[in-house]
């Protein structure tokens, strides 16, 4: 692993491709090094995970939109429609588009937090759509998704964005772009290009994530993932990007992010050095913000200890600075607040999430969620009385390098009416790597049967789980075995017409 110096540079100075970070993202991509066998299983993990969660979603409202937007673009040796018949196929950018969305909908896959938030989760379905357009095969597939989580994570590790109201899709554009590279084994050059294109048509604002959220926060990893494929598409028939991307005058470093002054350390692979930052990522156990995934373990624990919870007056959560400045109540968002907010808005509050749990000692992806679930009164006493603190020390832990020690916890001090404090803290959610029980291949595959029961046949589950398990032997223009079909009348349909 190398650490990359990433600063501005003005104009008059010709920066020379090989000192570009896009360029050495290009590099990392082509060079074609060997598969570490742990990142592959692991990227089969995540290929399951995806799944999972994807169908669990189908018929919500905004997967239903993308997916009859992708309806109206077949084509004849295309990608597939998770739930819509594997013989009808569709342009690879619109399969990205309906699958990314179906995958992002639920906020119930995997993540990775450092300097910046991520879901490299997001890098499959465009990845996928494109590798089975172009008939690559499991291993072809396995190359590009690890190249993306390469990507993606080290940028995350080196590059705030959120510091500038700046959405985490930023870093997407590129790691799909360069995944795609690696997949179709594209040259340094032409991976160079396209990171940079996918970059530039990828920057948007977090308002996604504030305010009254919408559906577009499921859309924007999907949205992001098209137009990476389309980047690619530009620069395979020869188009330049504009360059350099990162260090140049009136780049994204230098507009938008840190301005001229800005100085970011980046960690990459060294040339053929093999690539195992997927390993260091971590899924969701619950449907909900990475950060809550802690506190609900939390939650779990402290139900089993308060016997009495109209007895609680008031409730405390010191946390990293995320926590508590982006889904607590260091936000100052009154939405977050709100029992008529949507559930986009909830699963980025954490007092509502902890109120939840602390009185269910459970969460569900639905249930948890539901009108009348948020606008129970006992519910809302709680939640009105959670507030959160940054705590310098949950921050540096949150921030810590080494991914042992990095943590996403919290310490909770529940005070009750006659002024005993019960207090718990956890570092790392149980189901983190590093956590009590991390996720194996067994807990996926149990995650992928529960979210899937009553939605596909046991058939089909047995089916794609034998496919996905078995990856690496896929040959080229196999990987349609990856999709899952739905009778075409289970899936819904939305009454209103657009465009196409």
């Amino acid at each position: 692993m190398k650490i990359h110096t990433v600063k501005v540079y003005p104009s008059k100075i010709k920066l020379s491709k090989k000192n570009q970070l896009a360029w050495k993202l290009a590099e990392i991509s082509s060079d074609n090094a060997k598969l570490n066998k742990k990142s592959v299983e692991m990227a089969i993990n995540r290929i399951i995970d995806n799944a999972s969660v994807a169908v669990a979603s189908l018929n919500r409202k905004s997967v239903i939109s993308s997916r009859e937007m992708a309806l109206k673009h077949p084509k004849k040796y295309g990608a597939t429609l998770f739930g819509v018949n594997s013989k009808k196929k569709f342009d690879c950018e619109w399969a990205a588009w309906a699958n990314g969305t179906a995958v992002r909908e639920l906020d119930f896959h995997d993540t990775f937090l450092a300097a910046d938030y991520s879901h490299p989760g997001d890098n499959i379905p465009p990845l996928l759509a494109v590798a089975q357009q172009k008939k690559k095969s499991g291993i072809d597939l396995l190359r590009g998704i690890i190249t993306a989580y390469e990507v993606q994570v080290n940028l995350v590790k080196g590059i705030c964005l959120h510091k500038h109201k700046v959405d985490h899709i930023a870093h997407l554009g590129p790691s799909v772009a360069a995944g795609i590279g690696t997949m179709l084994r594209l040259n340094t050059n032409t991976i160079y290009q396209a990171i940079q294109q996918a970059l530039h048509t990828t920057i948007s604002t977090r308002q996604s994530r504030k305010g009254e959220i919408s559906s577009w926060k499921a859309y924007a990893p999907a949205h992001a993932g098209k137009l990476a494929i389309e980047a690619v598409d530009r620069v395979m028939r020869g188009e330049g990007a504009p360059s350099p991307i990162y260090e140049g005058e009136d780049s994204v470093i230098a507009r938008i992010l840190d301005g001229k002054k800005a100085l970011y350390k980046v960690p990459l692979p060294k040339k053929n050095e093999e690539k195992k930052a997927i390993l260091e990522t971590y899924t969701k156990e619950y449907s909900a913000e990475y950060q809550a995934q802690a506190l609900i373990d939390i939650a779990k624990k402290l139900n089993k200890k308060i016997q009495n919870l109209n007895q609680i007056k008031k409730i405390d959560i010191y946390t990293s600075h995320h926590t508590h400045y982006v889904i607590g109540t260091g936000a100052n968002d009154p939405q977050k607040m709100d029992p008529k907010a949507s559930r986009e808005t909830l699963d980025h509050s954490i007092m509502y999430i902890f109120a939840v749990a602390l009185e269910d000692a459970n969460w569900h992806h639905i249930k948890s969620y539901t009108k009348s679930r948020a606008n129970k009164k006992s519910t809302i006493k709680i939640w009105k009385s959670i507030k959160t603190h940054e705590d310098k020390k949950w921050t540096r832990k949150y921030h810590d390098p080494n991914p042992k020690n990095k943590s996403f916890g919290a310490k909770v001090v529940v005070t009750l009416r006659n002024g005993k404090k019960i207090i718990e803290q956890l570092d790392k959610a149980d189901a983190h790597p590093y956590g009590a029980r991390p996720f194996v291949r067994k807990n996926y595959i149990n995650k992928f049967l529960t979210l899937t029961k009553d939605i596909i046949s046991k058939k089909e589950s047995d089916r794609f789980l034998k496919t996905v398990k078995n990856l690496s032997k896929l040959k080229s223009g196999q990987l349609s075995k990856l999709n899952i079909e739905l009778k075409s009348s289970n899936l819904k349909k939305n009454s209103k017409n657009g465009i196409f």
